[in-house]
């Protein structure tokens, strides 16, 4: 993985946060309003114009690719294009790991109408994203580990609204880490996952 230097303090970081979180979060509300509109034609019609000014203005000066990940000055790392997580990426929802000290990690989260698949439901691969990304954290506690394998197994179809998602390291073997969590509604467990994660040479 390929870490791109951007040396900027903490002023500049926060700074950066309060401009571009709240951008990303705006374009997370458009989204879910595209999805739930019944507005007349001629209003549909004037937003994409309004849309796809907005788009044009900001690509008028953008980077080549993905974001990638970048550093601080501070060592720390800056992954804002992670799909995850990414405070600059509108796609993610974002998740907000936390952790306590017995080991366990995990993410409350509220998934509304982009996360869909069945009606009513989160789509199976939204499922997998959170598991499969704070199984990866969970995994990387003591050293950076990247996904091996991860098997999911779908008890009930999730609902859309709040979930909390859970992992805990079962395993460590060398390189390897193995780790199990879940994805939970109100009324329980809705997918089990079990993750393999191997840290590189």
């Amino acid at each position: 993985m390929e870490f791109v230097p951007d040396n900027v303090d903490v002023d500049e970081l926060e700074r950066r946060k309060a401009l571009y979180g709240p951008l990303a979060e705006a374009v997370r509300e458009l989204v879910d309003a595209t999805i739930r509109s019944e507005v007349d034609d001629e209003v549909i019609r004037e937003v994409h114009a309004e849309v796809a000014a907005a788009t044009s203005k900001l690509r008028a000066r953008q980077i080549d690719g993905a974001f990638g990940m970048r550093l601080t000055a501070a060592g720390e790392s800056i992954a804002w294009g992670n799909a995850g997580v990414g405070l600059r990426n509108a796609i993610a929802p974002p998740l907000v790991i936390e952790s306590d000290d017995s080991g366990r990690h995990w993410t409350d989260v509220t998934l509304g109408a982009a996360y869909e698949g069945p009606p009513g439901m989160v789509h199976g691969g939204i499922c997998a994203l959170v598991l499969d990304h704070l199984l990866g954290v969970t995994a990387s506690a003591d050293a950076r580990r990247y996904t091996g394998t991860l098997t999911l197994r779908y008890l009930r179809a999730t609902p859309l609204g709040p979930l909390r998602a859970e992992a805990r390291v079962v395993g460590v073997d060398g390189r390897k880490a193995t780790v199990r969590g879940t994805l939970s509604d109100s009324a329980g467990v809705t997918v089990e996952a079990e993750g393999i994660f191997i840290s590189r040479r």
